[in-house]
C-alpha cells in the first residue's frame, strides 16, 4: 500500500512510519501548510493518514488557540478541497482525533458512542472529525482515531515528565483525581494500522484500564524506584500554562469499547506492564 502521512515528523508519526515500512508499505510525506502539493501527492496514494496539528501542550493565548483550531479544522478542509479537484482519489482517509472530544469528568466513563463535550478542546475535536468525514463525500472510507495520552520515552507526555521523576521531584498534579486515559505507543501504532486496513468511523485509542493521576504518579515512581511525593499545585500549573492547564488538571475516563469489539487485542492493557516495557 502507498500511504501519504501528514504530520510524519511528530512523535506518533515517526513510530507509524517505521511500522508501515516494516510491513513493506510505501510511505510518502507532505505538509498541510501546502494543501495543493499535499493533494497532488495524495492522488498518487492508496490512503492518507492525517496526524498534523499544532501542539496542545503549551501556554494558551488567543493566537495559540487559533493555531490549534486552524491546524485541525481549516487545514484539513483546504487539503480535501484541493483533493476534490483532482480526478484520481485515494480510497482511505484516517484522521487523528483525541479523547478531549468527550469533554472532562471525574465520574463518567466515555466510549465511542458518547456525545461530544462542550469545552474548547471538545469543540476542536468535533470540528476536526467533521472535516475528516468530508473525505467520505469524495468516496473515501473514513476512520477516526481518538487518541489518549501516548506513552513512549522518545516523545509525548512521558518523555517530558521523566526527568523530574528520575530526579525524585515527581508528584501528583492538582488533586490527583483526574483520569489519565493512556496508551502505549506500540498499541497506538497498531490501532492506526488496523484503521488503515479496514475500520470505518471512530475508535478510541486508549488502554482498557485508565488510571487517575495519583495512580499514575505512584506507578511511575515505583517503576523508576524513585520517590514521587512532591505535589504540583493548581496555581503553579495555571501560571505556567494559562488556560491550557485544563489538559493537565482535568481528564476523562475513556474506554476502547468499539476498538475491542472490532477485534483489537492490546499488547499493554495494564499501566504497570507498559511502564516496565518502556523503562
Amino acid at each position: 500500500m502507498r500511504i501519504l502521512l501528514l504530520g510524519a515528523s511528530g512523535f506518533v508519526g515517526k513510530h507509524l512510519v517505521r511500522a508501515l515500512r516494516a510491513r513493506d508499505d510505501e510511505v510518502l510525506t507532505a505538509s498541510l501548510r501546502d494543501p495543493d502539493t499535499a493533494a497532488t501527492t495524495a492522488a498518487q496514494c492508496d490512503a492518507v493518514v492525517n496526524l498534523a496539528g499544532e501542539p496542545i501542550s503549551q501556554r494558551w493565548n488567543a493566537n495559540v488557540k487559533r493555531r490549534i483550531e486552524e491546524s485541525r479544522i481549516a487545514a484539513p478542509r483546504h487539503f480535501l478541497e484541493a483533493l476534490s479537484k483532482i480526478g484520481r482519489r485515494c480510497a482511505v482517509y484516517v484522521s487523528a482525533s483525541a479523547v478531549g472530544y468527550y469533554g472532562t469528568s471525574e465520574t463518567e466513563a466515555f466510549v465511542e458512542t458518547s456525545p461530544a463535550g462542550d469545552d474548547f478542546i471538545a469543540g476542536v475535536c468535533a470540528g476536526w472529525e467533521r472535516e475528516a468525514r468530508r473525505a467520505a463525500e469524495l468516496g473515501m472510507r473514513v476512520a477516526i482515531v481518538r487518541t489518549g495520552i501516548a506513552l513512549g520515552t522518545d516523545g509525548g507526555a512521558l518523555a517530558k515528565i521523566l526527568p523530574p521523576f528520575r530526579a525524585g521531584m515527581g508528584g501528583v498534579v492538582g488533586n490527583g483525581r483526574q483520569w489519565f486515559s493512556w496508551i502505549h505507543i506500540e498499541d497506538l501504532v497498531r490501532i492506526y494500522v488496523m484503521a488503515l486496513d479496514g475500520i470505518e468511523g471512530p475508535v478510541n485509542a486508549t488502554a482498557p484500564n485508565p488510571v487517575t493521576n495519583a495512580d499514575f504518579t505512584h506507578e511511575l515512581g515505583e517503576a523508576l524506584h524513585r520517590p514521587a511525593r512532591l505535589g504540583v499545585p493548581t496555581f503553579a500549573l495555571r501560571a505556567l500554562l494559562g488556560e491550557g492547564a485544563v489538559i493537565v488538571l482535568q481528564g476523562q475516563r475513556v474506554l476502547p469499547e468499539r476498538t475491542q469489539q472490532l477485534g483489537y487485542r492490546f499488547e499493554f492493557d495494564l499501566l504497570t506492564d507498559a511502564l516496565a516495557n518502556l523503562l
